[in-house]
């Protein structure tokens, strides 16, 4: 059964920067492409980046050039290194794969705010 935990949030500055990341247990990541997703309260939730076993990457428009992701074969985590945060930003973060289980995490909560 897969299993994800996602940590690195918190509240920050626009400008400023965070690296979101999440442990995956049941499956490996170097043979399933992995993505983040983020959700803003009352919608659903969207993918804003994705990497494939091979690592290429694609993005949301919204935040090419300001996030990159990338995963870990060894340690089996996924991260998503957040810079350049804007307000627009403040969203829960999840991961899961790019072809979503049904099971997902408790996210990460991103706040950004002056």
């Amino acid at each position: 059964q897969v299993q994800l935990v996602e940590s690195g949030g918190g509240s920050v500055q626009p400008g400023g920067t965070l690296r979101l990341s999440c442990g995956v247990s049941g499956v490996r990541v170097n043979i399933i492409a992995m993505a983040w997703y983020r959700q803003y309260p009352g919608k659903q939730r969207e993918l804003i980046a994705a990497v494939t076993p091979s690592d290429s990457t694609d993005y949301h428009d919204s935040v090419k050039g300001r996030f990159t992701i990338s995963k870990d074969d060894q340690r089996n985590t996924v991260s998503l290194q957040m810079d350049g945060l804007i307000p627009e930003d403040t969203a829960r973060y999840y991961c899961n794969g790019r072809v979503q289980w049904s099971t997902w995490g408790q996210g990460t909560q991103v706040t950004i705010s002056s």
